[in-house]
């Protein structure tokens, strides 16, 4: 007979147990252990399961107290059950612990597991009762034994497991023409079609933002440039026809004049068409203006997830070569440069610029200009960020230059830096799909661990970390290799079964449950009934292998990381080629989208390190960390060159198909020298990266608006105000203020060095 224990593990029947806490009891009282009597309770405990299968722990004990109670030892039976009593308390007292951390506001890794959530706030607090109490459950009743022994043990991580019994997905890529040529229905009410440019932008914040509640990670508009361009010639027709009935002239015959350029300039001396074209382009260029500022504004203060949190959300724009696409893109960026509010760095959205020859890139491209002001927008507001259209895994076939929907063969990516691209069932697409969940198997532990046998297979002992490369012989090496593809094999297939099973999980919900992700949004979801299952259409979605601590991991394998070790490097890319191959193995044997994921790690940056650190303790270049390395990302310790470290980090980039970022520290003051945010770009573009961003320092004094780059500024120069607000990006985002970030994020930020030395950098 089985047993169920509250964990959810399942153990064989032991009638000792029984004894044992029977005879634990009854020492507690005056009348002493009886031990014939134990036995007899435990024998009868046994009989009348016997027909039984499977049982539950809470079962057995019910049963125990009912047979103690009907003894002549019922004083035996208070004490078994205020024992009992006592031991559930014990286990719940860590949820209380957690509970009480949270009524207090205190800042800790629970609290503080995500920098965008103000936790502090009624709803956040709401939001992390639910999520500290979810996450039980999905352990007890939702999980394999296999994967919650997994993650238990700190092999893998299951990313947003709080919201895994919502059914929910991770992310999407918004396929918003059709909102503003359709409306939608959100709650109680409807929204008409676009017809100008100002409700086209609210639509696109109001989108987002209703499916951001439908949804447990980000939403990105992939195309944000084409989608907003017709409403751009919409509001410029409509400026023509205000003109002509203000100066009571029929102006019809301008209503479809094709604009070179939405530039405004002066009227003085234009006459006729002339001026009333320059007139209603001038009004136009304002509207459109206006509209990308309320754009930002509202990513900025439109709350979603009940009122606690602003939507995680990304554009992707820069391709779109008409007057009107220009206009978009050349006002976004101005609307960027200027800032929000008391004109603050915006946080949200992310804004990717989508980097493409012969569009914008050389100095003959149409959109060159464009270009060259998103590097000068990039060097004071951290955004855009670049993804690399020319990268040969970027590509598609079907993209033809002349093609005015070129964009449905763009590869877009959501700004954390999740990617959708190819897909086995369907068209090779970003649009209208995303992520369906992700997982992260723990690279660290597992090299540790094959060290470790490696060491007692070969009968020799070393210490690991940065110290025991000289131990290393050819002997070793081939072991403990042998040994590791074992175990990461083992656990790729844990990480993949899960995925799998949280997968059909998802597809047990139906359409209504996602009223307006399901309505279109998602592709092929247009032909979902209220009550379908929404199986037919997830399939479309990626599942994310990911990965964390590959630069920890080589250093237990080799001694040094693969910043500093061709040998080391070598290794790297045989491990991550070996995820990617087995990611290809699962794709055929579930019929699904699985890729490989370089995972952002936030709160799980620390989690890891903490358990293997305790089993395994301090080890040099390894453990000796609050954190380990995100993904395949040189250390941010690791003091070298920018180019050194593209050549390191790029050729992980083909093979992390669901999603990878190349980051660059600068030194200084960026927005004095644009140049070197075309340098980076020119990197990414030299070494075949696919997405790219610039890191640097923007503090602000929150009451003058003074702006320097000292990261360790206190007091305002100006003012005197100690109101300073200091922007740092955390796993592809920004956060204004470090006072919501973990422990372990903490301690990264102050590792973190510059990438800048020598002519790496243009101007630097």
């Amino acid at each position: 007979m089985q047993v169920v224990k509250r964990d959810g593990r399942v153990a064989e029947f032991n009638p000792e147990r029984i004894v044992k806490a029977v005879t634990l009891a009854m020492s507690q009282t005056p009348g002493g252990v009886d031990i014939d009597l134990a036995n007899k309770i435990s024998d009868g405990v046994k009989k009348q399961l016997e027909d039984k299968n499977q049982t539950t722990v809470y079962e057995i004990q019910d049963l125990v107290e009912k047979k103690l109670m009907s003894s002549s030892r019922k004083e035996v039976a208070q004490n078994y059950i205020t024992y009992r009593y006592n031991r559930d308390v014990a286990r719940k007292s860590k949820t209380k612990e957690v509970f009480l951390d949270i009524i207090g506001a205190k800042a800790n890794d629970i609290t503080r597991e995500n920098a965008n959530m103000n936790a502090d706030t009624p709803a956040g607090m709401m939001m992390k009762f639910a999520s500290e109490t979810t996450k039980p459950f999905v352990d007890d009743f939702l999980l394999s034994y296999e994967a919650r022994e997994a993650f238990q043990r700190g092999y893998i991580h299951i990313h947003d497991k709080d919201y895994y019994p919502t059914k929910s997905l991770t992310c999407l890529q918004h396929p918003l023409d059709k909102i503003l040529e359709n409306g939608f229905k959100a709650g109680h009410g409807a929204s008409r079609p676009a017809k100008r440019i100002e409700t086209a932008s609210i639509l696109g914040c109001i989108s987002m933002e209703t499916v951001q509640n439908e949804m447990h990670g980000g939403q990105a508009i992939p195309a944000f440039d084409y989608y907003l361009a017709p409403y751009v010639k919409a509001t410029f027709t409509e400026e023509v026809k205000k003109i002509g009935e203000l100066l009571g002239k029929d102006l019809s015959h301008l209503y479809d004049y094709k604009v070179k350029d939405y530039i405004k300039k002066d009227l003085k001396g234009l006459t006729g068409d002339e001026r009333d074209i320059q007139a209603a382009i001038n009004a136009t260029v304002a509207r459109v203006h206006q509209s990308m500022e309320a754009f930002i504004h509202n990513m900025n203060t439109i709350h979603s997830r009940g009122g606690n949190q602003v939507v995680f959300s990304s554009i992707n724009y820069g391709t779109d070569t008409t007057p009107e696409g220009r206009c978009v893109i050349r006002e976004i960026l101005l609307s960027t440069e200027r800032g929000v509010g008391n004109n603050e760095t915006p946080i949200f959205p992310i804004q990717i610029w989508k980097k493409k020859r012969g569009i914008n890139y050389l100095p003959q491209d149409k959109n060159y200009d464009l270009y060259k002001l998103a590097c000068r927008v990039t060097a004071k507001r951290f955004f855009p960020n670049f993804v690399n259209l020319d990268a040969t895994f970027n590509q598609n076939a079907k993209w033809k230059e002349n093609d005015p929907e070129r964009y449905k063969y763009e590869c877009a990516t959501m700004g954390c830096r999740t990617r959708v691209f190819s897909d086995r069932h369907g068209e090779m697409t970003s649009i209208g799909r995303g992520n369906l969940s992700f997982s992260t198997v723990n690279l660290v532990r597992i090299a540790i661990e094959s060290a470790y046998e490696a060491q007692e297979q070969l009968g020799i002992n070393f210490v690991l970390g940065r110290t025991s490369e000289e131990h290393m012989t050819p002997v070793y090496k081939k072991t403990v290799k042998k040994i590791f593809t074992q175990k990461l094999e083992k656990y790729c297939d844990i990480t993949a079964r899960q995925l799998y099973d949280r997968y059909k999980f998802q597809c047990t919900a139906i359409a209504k449950q996602f009223p307006l992700l399901m309505s279109g949004l998602w592709i092929g979801s247009e032909n979902l009934k209220p009550n379908d299952s929404v199986e037919s259409v997830l399939k479309h979605g990626t599942l994310g292998v990911g990965f964390i601590g590959l630069a920890e991991c080589l250093t237990v394998l080799t001694g040094k990381h693969h910043g500093e070790s061709e040998e080391s490097q070598k290794l790297g890319l045989e491990i991550i080629n070996e995820i990617h191959d087995k990611c290809v193995e699962y794709s055929d044997r579930y019929d699904l989208n699985y890729s490989v994921l370089a995972t952002p790690a936030e709160g799980l940056s620390g989690r890891f390190t903490k358990i293997d650190r305790k089993q395994f303790g301090t080890i040099l270049g390894v453990t000796d960390r609050d954190y380990y390395t995100n993904s395949n990302h040189v250390p941010v310790w690791y003091k070298c060159t920018a180019e050194h470290k593209a050549k390191i980090e790029a050729p992980y980039h083909a093979i992390t198909e669901g999603g990878h970022i190349f980051y660059i520290e600068l030194d200084g003051d960026a927005s004095h020298n644009p140049d070197s945010i075309e340098a980076v770009v020119d990197l990414m573009d030299k070494y075949n990266m696919g997405y790219g961003s610039v890191n640097h320092t923007r503090s602000r004094c929150m009451d003058c608006g003074f702006e320097n780059a000292d990261a360790e500024l206190i007091e305002c120069p100006m003012c005197g105000s100690k109101n300073i607000d200091t922007i740092q990006r955390i796993t592809g985002y920004l956060v204004g203020t470090t006072s919501r970030w973990n422990n372990a994020k903490l301690a990264e930020l102050k590792d973190r060095v510059t990438h800048v030395g020598g002519d790496e950098i243009k101007g630097a």
